[in-house]
């Protein structure tokens, strides 16, 4: 008789975790877990503080449990160079903040649209001149974000507009006007403003004054402390702030993760968003 051939058992992707340096603030494990456990998943979400160096043999280094991947700074650049595919707005973008593992990596930007949700949730769905504070990385999210919303013309205001040359050659991309001046020059009135600037920035004698008056709705990405100076300088204006595109860009990972779509909504996913916000 035939000796039985054991069978193993099929692996579940069921490990997940947030990457960056520094990484021990983050609050993606807590908006995580609180949707897994309204889905009904038995997933595993963790930290890790891995830093640019490092991120190739820490990718390579996970097996088959693995299902994905958030990427912070200053791995967004590393993650959208290790995706086998990316979608359109990582493509634009340059950034992915999302790996979904497998046979193949594929690789997201959910900042764009964790900005446009955020924004829609406070009421702005469409804009036609935008203001973004800053040249950085997250820069080019907020300026894929405005041509999302409609945005006709873009200005950068940064300590350096030398650092927009990219911004102003992606604007050209898409199709948006985009000029750069100095974070002390503003010029013209605008519908809204992005601020991607780090927390805790302190603007020049003035700056936050003046760019309150003639800035519109206020999108601040950063979120502790808050109110920001910024946010604070700003007055009757609207004002958003970066906890909603950090909820709603979890949102759009926890999709990649569910189903591989981050435009698809989840099951119940008002109950989601509700658990994912109490833990804010």
């Amino acid at each position: 008789m035939p000796i039985p051939t054991a069978v193993a058992e099929p692996v579940t992707a069921s490990y997940l975790a947030v990457w960056g340096d520094p990484i021990a603030h983050s609050k993606s494990p807590a908006l995580h877990a609180a949707a897994y456990r309204v889905l009904g998943l038995d997933w595993e979400y963790g930290r890790r503080q891995v830093d640019a160096a490092a991120f190739a043999e820490a990718l390579d280094g996970l097996d088959a449990r693995w299902r994905g991947l958030s990427l912070t700074m200053p791995l967004k650049e590393e993650a959208f160079r290790a995706a086998a595919s990316r979608d359109a707005h990582a493509e634009l973008t340059g950034a992915v903040n999302t790996l979904l593992l497998g046979d193949a990596i594929a690789g997201y930007n959910t900042d764009v649209g964790g900005i446009v949700d955020a924004l829609a949730e406070a009421g702005i769905t469409e804009t036609r001149s935008v203001r973004i504070l800053g040249a950085g990385a997250t820069a080019a999210s907020a300026l894929v974000a405005a041509a999302d919303l409609g945005a006709e013309s873009v200005e950068i205001s940064a300590r350096r507009p030398e650092r927009a040359a990219g911004l102003i050659a992606l604007g050209e991309r898409i199709g948006i006007s985009v000029e750069a001046r100095p974070l002390d020059d503003v010029a013209a009135e605008t519908d809204l403003t992005i601020a991607t600037l780090p927390s805790g920035t302190v603007l020049p004698e003035g700056a936050a004054s003046a760019l309150a008056a003639r800035g519109g709705a206020l999108f601040d990405a950063a979120y502790a402390p808050w109110p920001s100076a910024l946010a604070a300088a700003w007055g009757g204006a609207t004002v958003v702030s970066g906890l909603g595109m950090l909820l709603h860009q979890a949102v759009r990972q926890i999709r990649i993760f569910h189903h591989g779509d981050p435009s698809t909504a989840l099951p119940d996913e008002a109950a989601v968003v509700a658990a994912m916000r109490a833990v804010l």
